[in-house]
């Protein structure tokens, strides 16, 4: 995304793209319903915990771990082979990302490099920082152009400017672009679409529009599909307003779907209390 041009907030710029609004209102409304549940009044810390865990497997699933959810919350070991490895890398990202919510707003990078720090789990010097020129970058389920280690830093800074100096902009555009320009970036060696996703759920939960952490887009983006997601990400690359408002209701569907999620959760604790 350009941080440059006449608008000195270009992500509320965003949110007044045709259809963006819409997005924002639906998701608002979900958002809602799901804290007025009489269950989260009672029992909302459940929900956040099961949020977190069919957030991560989400998460994983796009990353090219697709688990049953059972078989992660049975597991205990993710030290095995590749699959393993990731979604345990997913399990410590959502983790982490409720301790770095005070961090982001004053020091974005640095909750970055913390990202990519714990989901990589190595004391490699590749990790936890941007990959600098000529260091190859392992993202195998995403293909697209891979931006030179000077653009990354560029735009890096960019980003991190704009979510220091506030926005006008509705949560879910903001963290959209999180989202979406970090995928285009990819600026570690390796984990950006895990890194990406946990980055997304920092804005939704800061943003005061999912404090308790209960709405997890991990789910819907998993549940729309690896295609649907790359094509979305696609319109969020061509830079065109229609791309970008694309990638934005993309992003809305996937918190409504989270929504749909927790709501169902929700629901059948109330049965199991009936």
């Amino acid at each position: 995304m350009s941080t440059t041009g006449a608008t000195a907030d270009p992500l509320a710029a965003l949110g007044a793209l045709p259809g963006v609004a819409e997005s924002v209102e639906s998701v608002r409304r979900a958002v809602d319903r799901v804290y007025g549940h009489r269950v989260m009044r009672r029992r909302s810390n459940e929900i956040t915990s099961e949020a977190a865990l069919r957030g991560s497997r989400g998460s994983a699933a796009l990353s090219g771990a697709d688990w049953a959810l059972e078989e992660v919350r049975r597991r205990t070991d993710f030290s095995g082979d590749a699959e393993a490895r990731v979604v345990g890398a997913a399990l410590r990202l959502t983790a982490e990302a409720g301790q770095l919510l005070s961090v982001w707003r004053q020091s974005p990078l640095r909750v970055l490099a913390r990202l990519h720090l714990v989901a990589a789990a190595s004391g490699d010097d590749e990790v936890g920082r941007p990959r600098q020129a000529g260091e190859p970058v392992e993202e195998p389920l995403l293909e697209l152009p891979l931006p030179d280690a000077a653009e990354v830093s560029g735009r890096l800074e960019g980003l991190a400017e704009l979510i220091i100096a506030g926005s006008s902009a509705p949560a879910l555009v903001t963290a959209a672009v999180v989202h979406g320009e970090l995928l285009a970036l990819r600026p570690f060696v390796s984990h950006n679409g895990l890194v990406a996703r946990a980055a997304e759920r920092i804005v939704l939960i800061g943003s005061g529009l999912d404090p308790k952490a209960v709405c997890p887009a991990e789910v819907g983006h998993a549940e729309l599909g690896r295609a649907s997601y790359l094509a979305a990400l696609d319109g969020y690359v061509s830079g065109t307003p229609e791309g970008m408002a694309a990638w934005i209701a993309h992003c809305g569907r996937a918190v409504g779907l989270g929504v749909r999620e927790s709501t169902a959760v929700c629901e059948a604790l109330q049965r199991g209390a009936a």
